[in-house]
């Protein structure tokens, strides 16, 4: 009865992964085989199986979950070079690299969690909120000048403004995309595969032009900037085109 107390408490705080025997200074670790045979309740044991099952995906490093923001508990396999996966049941391309919601090429990890100050130019995680360089001095005094601030912000806004623009674009193209489909549905209306592939085209196309904008605002390489700002004027052009 003890060890059930325990290792239910232990489940339900989802902290069975790593746990061991509660006698003090013994390191001993249930196997799966004592605590099937402790545990007899199945929704406990559910729960169990579930973080079993989230220890090993977090510890293949070819492997990570769907981060379909509306929900999906599907498991994604590494394929090529890792930019992105696209999961089977429901379509979303996740990030192997981050955990942002995404995936997000051309724009690197680092530029993802990277926020920079409009004011003073200095750099943190958005994620834990400290410094992205550790040296960074005045944390707390923003004394830049005003011009370059301004500058700053002026172009921070830019990038922020076309970057906003290619995701509402892209919801667009993914409407869009939903109500031919439920059109091809319909009896008697012809073949519309070809708009629906248009469609999937235009949405991928927003999507590399919204974090190309990400990736341009961070990228400090004039000399390869200007290719990158062709390509993606070209890009921009068909796609608006399309």
């Amino acid at each position: 009865p003890c060890w059930r107390e325990y290792l239910t408490t232990r489940i339900e705080q989802n902290m069975v992964v790593n746990c061991t025997c509660p006698i003090s200074g013994c390191h001993a670790q249930p196997t799966t085989a004592f605590v099937y045979s402790i545990v007899s309740s199945k929704e406990i044991i559910a729960k169990y199986e579930k973080a079993l099952l989230r220890r090993y995906v977090e510890c293949c490093s070819n492997l990570t979950w769907c981060t379909n923001p509306q929900g999906c508990d599907q498991i994604l396999l590494r394929d090529g070079l890792g930019y992105g996966a696209a999961c089977s049941k429901c379509s979303w391309i996740s990030c192997f690299n981050c955990n942002f919601p995404e995936a997000h090429y051309p724009a690197t990890c680092s530029h993802m969690s990277h926020m920079t100050c409009a004011k003073c130019n200095h750099g943190f995680c958005w994620r834990c909120l400290k410094p992205w360089r550790p040296n960074h001095k005045d944390y707390y005094n923003c004394s830049a000048m005003v011009s370059k601030a301004a500058w700053q912000e002026k172009r921070f806004q830019d990038y922020n403004e076309r970057c906003t623009f290619h995701h509402h674009a892209r919801e667009f193209a993914i409407s869009l995309r939903n109500s031919i489909f439920s059109i091809k549905e319909m009896p008697k209306i012809r073949n519309l595969t070809f708009v629906l592939d248009a469609c999937k085209v235009l949405e991928q196309a927003r999507k590399v032009l919204a974090y190309s904008c990400v990736y341009s605002y961070y990228n400090q390489d004039t000399e390869s900037m200007d290719i990158v700002e062709q390509q993606t004027e070209s890009l921009e052009l068909l796609t608006n085109t399309l």
